[in-house]
């Protein structure tokens, strides 16, 4: 609905905007560099790169699965494993304590692992071309990285 004073809106969604932000901080989100990111006990987790790409990927997979017929058993491990990376990201979010961030994010890693794994069958086996596949194994490695770097980063942080 417009108001009839000029400028209200924007003033409004400006207030909106900075209670959402101090609710979020209370909550121990922090803004970072106009991102936002999560501060569990001590830990960040960039909430933009690591959950997009992860997000993003599980829609690939999701749309690979879909072009896959006559093998319900290769898709269904491939779904499950795709997906579940994003899902295990998510959970790290809310883990109980670095320790429990660390497992969550060793979950994720290895369902990167197995969901290669498929794809890389999927591919020997003439199911998907490996021109379909080629963006699915870059992001996957992607993701991979980051993830081993976020472990690494974690228990080093943990060590002090």
């Amino acid at each position: 609905m417009k108001s009839d004073f000029v400028g209200l809106e924007d003033g409004f969604d400006f207030i909106v905007s900075e209670a959402n932000d101090f609710i979020r901080a209370s909550r121990g989100f922090h803004r970072a560099n106009g991102a936002i990111s999560l501060k569990t006990r001590g830990f960040i987790m960039a909430d933009n790169k690591l959950a997009d790409l992860s997000t993003e990927f599980a829609v690939q997979i999701l749309k690979l699965t879909d072009s896959i017929k006559g093998h319900y058993s290769l898709a269904n491990q491939l779904e499950r494993s795709g997906t579940s990376i994003g899902a295990n990201i998510r959970e790290a979010k809310y883990a109980h304590g670095k320790a429990d961030f660390i497992a969550k994010l060793q979950i994720a890693l290895k369902e990167c692992y197995e969901t290669e794994y498929w794809i890389e069958i999927a591919q020997k086996a003439d199911i998907v071309s490996e021109e379909s596949v080629k963006t699915l194994l870059h992001d996957c490695g992607a993701i991979r990285r980051m993830l081993i770097s976020s472990i690494n980063t974690s228990k080093d942080n943990s060590r002090y």
